[in-house]
């Protein structure tokens, strides 16, 4: 049996909040549908280049009153990135928060608006430890 990767699937509270964040993180928006019928929105986002890894936000126009105000129980999406300090750094300054800094220089954890983990992991050898950073503390859950 052969398997092939489609997208992970969220629901989102607020479309255009999560899209802002996910362009943040480098994502771009690569196919949207929209049903009329069942009221409701897909915007499928991807890292620019790898278009078989796709995040499907969902949107249901009429709210969605059975989503969990903390989405743990999904898990995480998980990107590597070139430089996971300047990275966090990008993300801090436009409002988001570092939940699980990169004390190390390879891991780091932000949520989505609607408190998905995102894990950022750096590429190749850890960066060597750097402040802010090594000292910062955990904040909320990751």
């Amino acid at each position: 049996m052969a398997l092939t990767y489609l997208h992970t699937m969220v629901r989102v509270r607020d479309l255009e909040e999560n899209i802002a964040f996910y362009k943040l993180l480098g994502l771009e928006e690569t196919r949207r549908m929209e049903s009329e019928k069942g009221r409701f929105t897909l915007v499928f986002m991807s890292v620019p280049g790898q278009d078989n890894s796709h995040v499907e936000l969902t949107y249901n126009w009429d709210g969605d009153d059975g989503l969990p105000a903390d989405s743990r129980h999904f898990g995480h999406l998980a990107y590597r990135v070139d430089d996971i300090y300047a990275t966090c750094q990008h993300l801090m300054d436009n409002g988001v928060t570092i939940n699980r800094p990169p004390r190390d220089g390879h891991m780091a954890f932000v949520r989505s608006p609607d408190n998905v983990s995102v894990e950022l992991l750096q590429a190749g050898d850890n960066l060597a430890p750097a402040e802010p950073w090594s000292s910062m503390e955990n904040t909320g859950h990751w």
